[in-house]
């Protein structure tokens, strides 16, 4: 059953405005599957973190540089959830991925990786093994280290989307996004696993992920 809708519409708020630009990089990347993300690692993923429009120049001094969303499959396997707010913080010095802002999208492709997304602060390598992911219409390119890792991490920057490995970058939830979206501080293992109502500002972003999500399991079962 898809849950209800809050009454928040928060149209203007900063929140709202990049719920809409994950919206467009998420789409974006499906419209082009030889270029973008496998089909079938989406279809087999249990999360997806989406950051439009990282800045680089923070990536130098290794500070905030990232706000996006999470959201992590219902329990039923149908649909997604509510999403939840998450920022980006830290890595190395070297960490650049290049040009002026670069959309990051994270698939987390087990049950393991999916519980520690959750966690309140969770540091990319260190608690769970990411890697690069592979680009185009299949995954069958994949290396032993994508088939093994938790986490498989791809950027867009300048038009080119390629996979990239995010070493010791730290996420954690921003409560302050997550209460203009649903009236509270509340943590994204709360969002995720207790079926929040979804965000009117948010309807946008999961109705693309399951509408990708429904045509690969059609697929697959023909």
């Amino acid at each position: 059953m898809t849950p209800l809708l809050s009454p928040l519409e928060a149209k203007d708020n900063e929140v709202a405005k990049r719920l809409q630009e994950a919206s467009a990089v998420f789409s974006e990347v499906m419209a082009t599957p030889d270029k973008g993300i496998p089909e079938e690692l989406l279809a087999n993923a249990h999360c997806i973190v989406i950051v439009p429009n990282m800045k680089t120049a923070a990536f130098v001094v290794g500070g905030k540089y990232g706000k996006g969303y999470l959201s992590c499959r219902n329990k039923t396997g149908s649909g997604w959830s509510a999403p939840g707010t998450v920022r980006i913080e830290g890595g190395s010095v070297g960490f650049q991925i290049g040009g002026s802002e670069t959309d990051l999208i994270m698939l987390v492709m087990n049950e393991r990786g999916a519980g520690k997304l959750l966690e309140s602060k969770f540091t990319l390598g260190a608690e769970g093994s990411v890697a690069a992911g592979p680009v185009g219409r299949t995954a069958t390119a994949q290396t032993d280290a994508q088939l093994h890792a938790e986490i498989l991490s791809w950027s867009r920057s300048q038009g080119l989307f390629a996979g990239i490995a995010l070493e010791g970058a730290t996420l954690r939830a921003d409560l302050d996004d997550n209460a203009t979206l649903y009236g509270r501080k509340v943590e994204n293992r709360e969002i995720v696993t207790t079926h929040m109502r979804i965000p009117r500002a948010a309807m946008k972003l999961i109705a693309q992920l399951n509408r990708y999500s429904f045509r690969e399991r059609t697929t697959s079962s023909l």
